[in-house]
């Protein structure tokens, strides 16, 4: 099947799930644009902050595009492109949007509360402890898994047989690197002048996009060519900055001139595969069982997260992106839109491997960022674009992608732990909660464990965040039943998404639990690798189930007291 076809039915989807499907929730549901937002009822300069709705929507697309879309479609096409586009498609429309969406709307709602704070709220505050413990869990493994791969990605050395050397890509990655640095600089600069000069509307877009353009232009002529260790020194003192400096000074902005990358990522893609067209190669489908992955069910649901449904989305509409919003008719295009053009990439990326792949269906080599990165960069060689500007552009958005999640995740980290110590009046706590709940503390601690299990290799733990990625989906999915239930608002549409997630999570928890203990039986198992997955994997299980009790407790009782008052 050619991919042209294939993008346009995906994009025709998408448009009407938008137009249809997202509409009718908000009108369902309720939108005032009248009502004042959190970002002025709360307004501190910092984490509440009134945001024009395009630059909220830039940070939301850009915070949850991470390196999910690009993986998980890639990967999963080993069960043929068909099942991975209608799961991309459906999961997308019904699934992933209504999650975002409804996190976003339940959290502007009420103060700009995040999940956790929510779940105190609507389920108790027993469930409000272990939901934040769990996304603390969480964040760990986002920070260390992105945090390794960013670092891989920029690295410019290889080591044989003990031997450092220059990489055959060392300049491409340096310079992908220096692009990186040069962001956070210019992002800085870019913040200052929009506030300090109130820039907005296509003023804005110039400026955003002149720094944009500075950036990679001085990236690639002055690369840094550095080895892994270093690069993880720097990305962690990146996401240090991002998590404790004020939104509109660092992360605003960069999310903001880093969707113009992806802009111009997607619509190179897209013109590239409308110029050439290229055949469809992988297979449509190639069996229920895959001798790498398992079982198409529960795996391909839990490798395509970012693309279909993603619990960290939530985490992103609910921690910082609610406390942006000016405007509450801005939140179906922040929490549905950014979400539906989440999935077109996952779609692209998709279609940008099947066109890779051989003729004989055999698909490309290399790590997913790599066939990805590949492909596209070959689409912009089409059109004249040098194979080094091409290559470093590239190089650069696939490293975007995990570095917009990276910055984010840390933020949402830092704020769980705070959230997990603090109580209500902390103006007369001990003096060691005081300390847990401070900005610079917590961020320290989440950083600190992050790091440590990048020493463990992000290939090792990367197999545990698809499940828990899916698992925090459905423990938000119930959260959001019980909110919308206790404010008489419909909620039955997300009971199917919900029942799903929850078969699809536990399933696969088990099934990688047994695979580790049957790995230490047979004597094969590293401690350091599968058991800290093991010890993981029970944790998040544990926890899990005890959140979906006290949750299902919660509704079952608030659908009671609801018949009682209709009788």
């Amino acid at each position: 099947m050619n991919t042209l076809v294939i993008v346009a039915i995906a994009a025709v989807c998408l448009l009407a799930g938008y137009t249809l499907y997202g509409r009718w929730l908000a009108n369902k549901w309720g939108i005032d644009p009248k009502a004042k937002t959190p970002a002025y009822t709360k307004e501190d300069g910092k984490d509440y902050v009134p945001t024009d709705g395009w630059v909220v929507f830039a940070h939301q697309f850009s915070s949850i595009a991470g390196a999910g879309p690009v993986t998980g479609a890639i990967q999963a096409a080993a069960f043929g492109w068909l099942p991975v586009l209608l799961w991309i498609l459906l999961g997308g429309i019904f699934f992933g949007a209504v999650t975002d969406f409804g996190a976003l709307y339940a959290s502007v709602k009420n103060e700009g509360k995040s999940m956790g704070l929510l779940i105190e709220k609507y389920i108790g505050k027993t469930g409000r402890k272990l939901f934040l413990l769990f996304c603390w869990l969480f964040t760990l493994i986002v920070i260390a898994a992105f945090a390794d791969m960013v670092a891989g990605t920029f690295n410019a050395y290889t080591v044989t047989d003990g031997v450092a050397s220059l990489a055959e890509n060392a300049q491409v990655n340096g310079a992908a690197g220096t692009i990186s640095i040069l962001f956070m600089v210019f992002a800085v600069i870019f913040g200052l002048i929009q506030k300090q000069c109130k820039v907005s509307g296509w003023k804005e877009v110039v400026l955003g996009l002149v720094c944009t353009v500075a950036a990679l232009g001085i990236g690639m002529n002055l690369p840094m060519v550095a080895d892994k260790a270093t690069w993880s020194y720097i990305t962690f003192a990146y996401i240090f900055l991002a998590s404790v400096l004020p939104m509109w000074l660092m992360k605003q902005p960069r999310d903001y001139m880093t969707t113009f990358m992806f802009a111009g990522m997607i619509i190179g893609a897209t013109l590239g595969l409308v110029v050439a067209h290229p055949n469809m190669n992988l297979p449509v489908y190639t069996g229920f069982h895959n001798d790498n992955l398992g079982n198409l069910f529960p795996i391909l649901f839990v490798t395509v997260a970012c693309g279909a449904v993603s619990g960290f989305h939530s985490l992103v509409s609910s921690g910082t992106s609610s406390k942006t919003v000016a405007n509450e008719k801005d939140m179906l295009k922040v929490g549905y839109g950014a979400m539906v053009l989440e999935s077109l990439l996952a779609v692209l990326a998709l279609c940008v491997a099947g066109a890779a792949a051989a003729a004989d269906g055999t698909a490309a080599a290399g790590t997913p960022f790599q066939v990805f990165s590949g492909g596209v960069a070959g689409l912009l060689e089409m059109f004249g674009v040098p194979v080094y500007v091409a290559s470093c552009f590239m190089t650069m958005c696939v490293s975007a992608l995990a570095l917009t999640s990276l910055d984010a995740v840390a933020r949402i980290g830092r704020m769980s732990f705070q959230e997990l110590f603090s109580v209500d009046d902390m103006e007369q706590a001990e003096g060691w909660r005081k300390l847990f709940c401070n900005t610079y503390f917590s961020t320290i601690v989440t950083l600190a464990f992050g790091y440590i299990l990048t020493q463990v290799g992000y290939s090792n733990i990367w197999p545990l965040f698809g499940s828990a990625n899916q698992l925090l989906s459905a423990l938000v999915l119930i959260t959001l039943c019980v909110f919308l239930k206790v404010t008489g608002r419909e909620n039955k549409t997300l009971f199917p998404p919900l029942i799903i997630m929850l078969c699809v999570t536990f399933t696969a928890l088990v099934q990688r639990t047994i695979g580790l203990v049957k790995a230490f039986n047979a004597g094969t198992a590293v401690f350091m690798v599968e058991g800290l997955q093991l010890i993981i994997a029970i944790l998040l299980m544990v926890l899990g189930v005890v959140i979906v009790v006290n949750s299902g407790k919660e509704l079952f009782n608030k659908k009671k007291e609801s018949a009682k008052q209709a009788a």
